[in-house]
């Protein structure tokens, strides 16, 4: 009987692992999921090939005698048949096949290149909604470079986004250096389709604030790539007197701050001198040292160019004045896109990763999908400070 006791006394024991095991452990899985997706990218790729192939040699025979519809239709019925396991071989997709590769088809090598790295369901979006070749290759070019998931890319067509990128009135000319002011121009909008609001067509600023911050997921979509969210009315101290900005995020690509001011009502000349005033005090007070100017980002109901135009000139500060579309109370914009973090967190379009401020728990889940990380959604009364620390950390 004690023999018995021992053996099983010996069995409860824990087994004593090597201190390197858990490194050892997360190299081999870090490994294994590498693997695994440089696996499916080439599979996918090469699929691509043959799809686009097979597009080709249907496109070659268009038009001549015998080469029907009812003849695609019995290909479409051999290929399954040789092919059970590939349900892509229906009728339709052997035309979806033929479109795609026409709609590519002798362009430069620059852009096959692109369309080989596009996922097939991208190119379907692409052909049936996008009728202009210019912008085709537009949202071809952009859904490779930003990584945008097949539902992303279906939120930028419906918007129009290539209509509105780079169109918002600025003095980012004479106010920022020659890099800098392209790149901030194109990495702002107008205007900017707030579809995912429902509110009355009377709304004040602090209602439009309060629900664009609710919806933040989808704010920071429409905002673009490398936006971070900083906080909401954060407080400034000048003088004697209390300031407040309405919105307040650091982008990560321009390396600088950016002030958003919602304005209800069209565009006023005061609008300008009030932001100017507001991106000094940023600058002088929450920059540091290694980042760009602050930019500032008027939305306003509407907007005349001209009035715009002269509100803006002599001004020493970025300022851009973009419209903000949104829909009437009834009115809803498209569903939440795919891969979106859990309820609490927000998203940025970019691959850095975005850590939670000293002292806040970080969110764990990171929603690879659409190569995503997301921190916990700051509160009213959160630090400046730490919030700025915690954007620069990345």
């Amino acid at each position: 009987m004690r023999a018995i006791s021992s053996t099983r006394t010996k069995a409860r024991r824990p087994l004593a692992l090597p201190a390197s095991y858990a490194k050892l452990l997360r190299e081999l899985k870090g490994e294994i999921c590498s693997t695994q997706a440089r696996a499916a990218l080439t599979v996918n790729r090469a699929l691509l090939r043959i799809y686009l192939y097979i597009g080709q040699r249907l496109s070659e025979h268009e038009g001549k005698r015998g080469w029907g519809e009812k003849v695609v239709e019995r290909l479409a019925l051999d290929l399954r048949t040789a092919f059970p396991s590939m349900r892509v071989f229906s009728r339709t997709n052997l035309f979806y096949m033929r479109q795609v590769y026409g709609a590519w088809s002798g362009m430069g090598d620059t852009v096959q290149q692109l369309v080989g790295q596009l996922p097939w369901g991208h190119h379907l979006i692409l052909l049936a909604r996008v009728s202009e070749p210019s912008a085709r290759l537009w949202y071809l070019e952009q859904a490779v470079l930003q990584g945008w998931s097949r539902s992303i890319l279906s939120i930028h067509v419906a918007s129009g986004l290539h209509k509105r990128q780079g169109k918002a009135l600025s003095n980012f000319s004479t106010t920022l250096a020659s890099p800098q002011a392209a790149l901030a121009q194109q990495a702002l909008r107008d205007p900017y389709v707030f579809d995912f609001l429902s509110l009355g067509p009377n709304v004040q600023e602090r209602e439009l604030e309060l629900a664009l911050v609710a919806h933040v997921q989808r704010f920071l979509l429409e905002l673009g790539v490398g936006f971070a969210f900083v906080g909401r009315q954060v407080h400034l101290e000048v003088g004697q007197e209390d300031f407040f900005l309405d919105l307040l995020f650091y982008n990560l690509k321009l390396r600088c701050f950016v002030v958003i001011e919602l304005k209800a009502v069209p565009f006023k000349p005061e609008f300008a001198g009030k932001m100017n005033f507001y991106l000094s005090a940023v600058d002088a007070q929450l920059r540091h040292p290694e980042d760009r100017p602050s930019i500032g980002l008027l939305l306003c109901h509407s907007k005349d160019r001209l009035v715009v135009e002269y509100a803006l000139r002599g001004l020493g500060t970025p300022i851009v004045v973009a419209g903000a579309h949104r829909p009437l109370t009834g009115q809803r914009g498209g569903q939440e896109a795919e891969g979106a973090p859990p309820p609490g967190c927000f998203w940025r379009e970019d691959r850095e990763t975005c850590r939670a401020s000293p002292g806040r728990p970080s969110c764990e889940e990171e929603v690879t999908r659409n190569a995503f990380s997301c921190t916990p959604l700051p509160q009213v009364g959160w630090l400046i400070r730490s919030s700025t620390e915690s954007v620069h950390a990345s």
